[in-house]
């Protein structure tokens, strides 16, 4: 009888739907996302381990990348100009986009984290 009360209490909750202007608006929002930034470019945030501007390559501790199914964890990159890598500096946080080209990734884009 005790278990009777429980889903008696359970059926008897409202049900709260989204309105279908809000999911519309979700819709957009996220369309226009994908338009502004391009449906495969993902920001992920990292920081610098290493660099070596001669072989274009930086070695990130960076966060999840979910677009590619990577976990957290350091790794080096090759970017696509190794002139771009005179802008920073062992110890700088970023953030970057990650491309893959054939079975390789490369770092097509990176910044620094505000």
């Amino acid at each position: 009888m005790k278990n009777f009360r429980y889903l008696v209490v359970a059926l008897a909750m409202p049900v709260v739907f989204p309105s279908a202007a809000w999911a519309q608006d979700r819709s957009h929002s996220a369309t226009q996302s994908h338009a502004h930034h391009g449906a495969h470019m993902e920001w992920t945030r990292g920081k610098i381990v290493k660099m070596d501007a001669e072989t274009a390559n930086v070695t990130l501790k960076h966060q999840r990348i979910k677009s590619i199914g990577m976990e957290a964890m350091t790794m080096p990159f090759k970017v696509a100009d190794a002139a771009t890598l005179g802008k920073f500096k062992v110890g700088d946080s970023v953030r970057f986009t990650v491309k893959e080209q054939g079975d390789r990734l490369f770092i097509d884009a990176m910044e620094k984290a505000k």
